[in-house]
């Protein structure tokens, strides 16, 4: 099949005035050139994913260079043989990533921890007295992580900051490296942590999916898929052995990198459930769902 679509994964943080106005204005520059994805707009910058042809996706990347609000985003790019989102949404948030500290919100232009490239990340985790923090979600990093990384058990990333207030001791002292999908949750994450009086932070330039591009790394040391937020849902990150999955259906225990949400309304939990377990043993995630469901 021709590749004549790309995907598009960016962020920028620089302040925008009148950002909710901006909002109206790039959804109609997404539907003139027929993108979908998703994008997200504050004060602080722009977090985005599209897919579209690559003639449209070309446009859009020189449209938003030469316009001084978004000028010198770095934009990760995927080919593709189809459009991987339903639809656009373009949308105002607050914050582009929710830490949740409100007025003590971390601002990575001011502060954030050293930046690492995939060669210079790859020497680091090799170091002594090194912990690996993934700065993603639960559900991310059970379909695929850097061996030896901690990850914390959390649904969203506004729950961190409790999550190292129970894990803090553990850490002090420790030289971190972070990492996330493409970098933007890891410009609050090593800022935050330096604010919380951790000294020696870094974090993976780019994140998980320019690493896995970089000729140097291919990817090494990830165990694995990557989790993107569009419909291909996991992408091959490691180059440099035989792919292997590290998650497994949670009914049967075979190997799996298929998501699918609780069909109990009050859970709703993403898990890994194979198709043929899917069509035998129904869609709810636990015994407890299953109790839940049926008193109804």
């Amino acid at each position: 099949m021709a590749q004549d679509h790309q995907i598009l994964l960016y962020y920028l943080y620089r302040r925008i005035e009148n950002s909710r106005d901006f909002v109206e204005e790039h959804r109609s520059l997404c539907q003139s050139l027929g993108l979908r994805g998703r994008i997200l707009i504050g004060e602080e910058g722009i977090n985005g994913t599209v897919s579209g042809l690559r003639e449209a996706t070309e446009r859009y990347r020189e449209t938003l260079g030469n316009d001084p609000r978004t000028a010198g985003i770095t934009f990760k790019i995927d080919p593709a043989d189809r459009h991987v989102f339903p639809k656009l949404i373009v949308k105002w948030r607050p914050e582009i990533v929710t830490l949740g500290l409100g007025p003590d919100d971390v601002d990575p232009t001011a502060r954030t921890g050293k930046r690492l490239n995939p060669s210079e990340w790859l020497a680091a985790m090799q170091e002594d007295n090194v912990v690996v923090i993934d700065g993603r979600n639960r559900y991310e990093s059970e379909l695929g992580r850097f061996k030896g990384a901690v990850c914390p058990d959390i649904e969203n990333f506004r729950e961190f900051p409790d999550w190292l207030r129970e894990h803090a001791d553990e850490l002090r002292g420790r030289k971190i490296l972070t990492y996330c999908t493409g970098g933007i949750r890891c410009e609050k994450l090593s800022g935050y942590l330096l604010e919380e009086g951790f000294e020696d932070v870094s974090q993976l330039e780019g994140g998980i999916v320019t690493y896995a591009k970089d000729p140097a790394t291919l990817g090494r040391d990830f165990e694995g898929l990557c989790y993107v937020f569009d419909q291909r849902i996991g992408v091959e990150v490691n180059f440099t052995e035989t792919r292997s999955l590290i998650s497994h259906c949670e009914k049967c225990g075979e190997p799996c990198a298929r998501y699918r949400n609780c069909s109990c309304k009050s859970c709703n939990r993403k898990f890994f459930l194979c198709e043929p377990c899917e069509q035998t043993k129904g869609r709810l995630c636990s015994p407890a769902c299953q109790e839940l469901v049926g008193n109804l």
